[in-house]
């Protein structure tokens, strides 16, 4: 028996690497062939409740299961909203005090109403809340998980049960949609503001935390309850109300806040003892949109499923002019979603998720910085181009600059670095010119990023690339290079002596000048990041303390305004310059008001041209006033402007249309999958090499060979001697 083993164990290696599916594959042979996206997330999501939901790791998946009434166009550029469930995107109508209609150029606007009309024949995925018995009851009311159990075998209420129950979109269900928004239980993160903005949405958020307190832990049903600023025109159509004018309302409406939610599903989830079983909106979404979310564990995997009510829908035939050569327009008018399954696998880790991706096991993976330069190769003009192994397995390189700004934050109440007079401005300007921004990126972000100059990122209105949009207290123009160049060193320590602090010493006590950097800490580098802004601020005699801390901590330090310094950034809500400039109003102030100016920067004037700016639409007199704004901040400095960061995205050849876009969040549905040559793929990239095993089982057989021989030939010879 071992010299037949020894035989037979390599032709059992060679006919196991025949076979069709690798052996390292890491998903079910049931799955091979299907039109199944594969892809990883590395944060657990908290929140799937779109009243709630106001995380990138969370829209991951939100945004594919909720419809709100508008969406951005997948391919456009500028970003334009168009209808999703609505018929059209709303033209506000602007009315006086005494309700006359004014004219959209009117200044005394006292309010502004949004209609809106839902399409009629669209329907929510099915789910067990829209059951319902032969006399048109709910099969779920009054009745205990057992009972399900037993009469409609329904053990833990499966999304995927139940397929035929659904329900119809209508106005009503958005209605009682941003009737949640106000529930004291929820704590929706764009109540406070919105309650400023929508009609009665205050005094709604008053009475539910009224009745809350006399009814704890009972389900609220908020049909019982009048929103004045909402109202149902008819079956399908409904308006809101909003105080004053704000353009800007209609990015919202393009946001999961305000996706449609039926009362059925908000009764049925808030039964008694669904909460203890993990049965709830936070745990399984329910939406209209083209997938539902039919597996969720978070630490491990999440799965979406094509919704089998979507339609209506089909992709793009319009885009940029470089769609069509990039192979964006091939679909067009093919109903969407286009893949049908979307296999989600947490990694925690960067590593296991790129060797997965270049096994072809993930289709599309984001580059961390220890892959970068086995991925891309940043040429001598500034370009970046795949590596040749990259090329050779014809993955793609996708580029795009977010709309998102990083900033060093000055808190304006601190007696050091804080204050409007000339030496605190002129002590904030020196730090600003001695951090070389070019030189973190460069060193931290293998280049992926864009120094910035004001808060405006390119893609939003207001920015602008060359000379006219340098900040100029950090930058100087140089007229022969047709670039923006950094301030030298000797400026920065002439700012900060005029600043009463000569190479870093206080000009009257010769104390030397210490600031305080409040962080959160933790990920690999972190140190070596941190000592290298020390070094920026050494360069110019200042002493940089870094006090690291949780990010919990942190928040609370920029509630009380106790921070000195501290590290920031902002993703774009929506595509508009009041999203960025709205973080330095002085209405938003953290420690006064509670806002999101972490800074407490208060300047009149700045608030001024705000006020205008908000209001106005994209023309010329807007960008001036943008121009005026970025003047007065570039001055004051009450941030350290940052980077813009650079998006890199790397996709396999099987994966189409993917197109990146940081607001527009809702992508899946327009990814097509070749099926055929990922299979192909897999297979040629997984083929297991079996010769060195092959040769150390041959070199065991000839050790072992002649030790079975005089095994056998003693046994012989104690045979013939019996």
């Amino acid at each position: 028996m071992p010299s037949r083993f020894f035989i037979l164990l390599p032709a059992v290696f060679l006919l196991s690497a025949c076979g069709d599916t690798p052996l390292n594959d890491p998903y079910p042979l049931a799955e091979a062939g299907d039109n199944i996206l594969y892809t990883a997330f590395t944060e657990r999501p908290r929140r799937l409740d779109p009243a709630q939901s106001y995380t990138e790791d969370e829209y991951t998946f939100i945004t594919q299961i909720y419809e709100p009434p508008l969406q951005y166009h997948y391919l456009k550029r500028p970003y334009i909203l168009i209808p999703a469930t609505v018929e059209k995107v709303p033209e506000p109508e602007y009315f006086d005090a005494r309700g006359r209609r004014l004219s959209a150029s009117a200044r005394d606007v006292a309010g502004s109403v949004y209609e809106l009309r839902v399409k009629p024949g669209r329907y929510f995925q099915p789910h067990p809340a829209f059951a319902l018995d032969e006399a048109g009851e709910s099969l779920y009311l009054g009745l205990t998980r057992k009972d399900l159990a037993d009469k409609y075998g329904i053990p833990d209420f499966p999304i995927s049960d139940l397929q035929e129950n659904s329900k119809e979109l209508t106005a009503a269900d958005y209605i009682y949609q941003i009737k949640r928004l106000a529930h004291p239980r929820l704590h929706s993160p764009i109540f406070g503001m919105m309650a400023e903005k929508i009609v009665g949405l205050k005094e709604l958020g008053e009475q539910l935390s009224a009745a809350n307190l006399e009814r704890p832990g009972e389900w609220l049903d908020l049909d019982e309850f009048t929103l004045s600023g909402v109202e149902e025109v008819d079956r399908y159509t409904f308006r809101i109300h909003l105080i004053g004018r704000y353009p800007q309302f209609v990015y919202w409406l393009s946001m999961p806040f305000f996706s449609p939610l039926p009362r059925e599903v908000d009764r049925f989830f808030g039964q008694s003892g669904m909460a203890e079983k993990n049965l709830t909106l936070d745990w399984w979404p329910v939406g209209s949109g083209p997938y539902m979310l039919t597996e969720n564990d978070p630490n491990r995997r999440m799965v979406l499923e094509r919704n089998p009510n979507f339609r209506g829908e089909t992709y793009p035939c319009e885009g940029e002019a470089e769609d069509q050569e990039n192979g964006l327009l091939a679909d067009c008018g093919q109903p969407l979603p286009l893949i049908e399954r979307a296999v989600f696998t947490r990694e925690k880790e960067s590593i296991p998720y790129w060797s997965k991706f270049l096994q072809g096991y993930y289709d599309a993976s984001g580059i961390a910085s220890d892959n970068f330069d086995q991925a891309v190769k940043i040429q001598i003009s500034g370009e970046s181009n795949l590596s040749e192994d990259m090329q050779e397995k014809g993955i793609r390189l996708l580029t795009s600059v977010r709309p998102s700004v990083f900033y060093l934050g000055f808190n304006m109440l601190d007696s050091v670095v804080g204050g409007r007079s000339e030496e605190a401005a002129k002590l904030r300007r020196a730090i600003s010119i001695a951090i070389d921004q070019e030189e973190f990126i460069s060193i931290f972000m293998n280049g992926r990023g864009l120094p910035a100059m004001h808060p405006v990122p390119p893609g939003i209105f207001g920015f602008e690339e060359g000379k006219a949009g340098i900040n100029p207290y950090v930058y100087d123009w140089d007229e022969e290079l047709g670039k923006a160049r950094r301030k030298n060193e000797a400026e920065a320590r002439r700012l900060l002596a005029e600043a009463g602090w000569p190479n870093g010493r206080h000009h009257k006590t010769g104390e030397p000048l210490v600031l305080y950097l409040d962080t959160t800490a933790g990920g690999m580098g972190e140190k070596t990041r941190l000592d290298w802004f020390v070094r920026q601020f050494g360069k110019i005699g200042a002493q940089l303390v870094v006090r690291a801390t949780d990010f919990n901590r942190l928040q609370d330090r920029l509630a009380k305004g106790t921070t000195q310094l501290y590290f920031l950034g902002w993703n774009a809500d929506y595509p508009d310059p009041e999203n960025f400039f709205f973080l330095l109003s002085s209405q938003e102030g953290k420690a006064q008001h509670g806002g999101v100016n972490s800074s407490n920067y208060a300047n009149p004037e700045f608030d001024r041209l705000f006020e205008r700016m908000k209001l106005m639409d994209n023309t010329p007199e807007r960008l001036a006033l943008i121009r005026q704004m970025n003047l007065i901040l570039q001055h004051d400095a009450p941030w350290v402007f940052s980077f813009y960061p650079k998006t890199y995205m790397l996709t396999h050849a099987w994966l189409y249309n993917r197109k990146p876009s940081s607001i527009a969040n809702n992508g899946l549905k327009y990814q097509r999958l070749d099926i055929d040559l990922r299979a192909d793929s897999r297979h040629a990239w997984n083929t297991p090499d079996y010769r060195p095993l092959i040769l150390i089982v041959l070199l065991l057989a000839c050790l072992v060979w002649p030790a079975i021989r005089l095994y056998r030939k003693r046994e012989r010879k104690t045979a013939w001697r019996g």
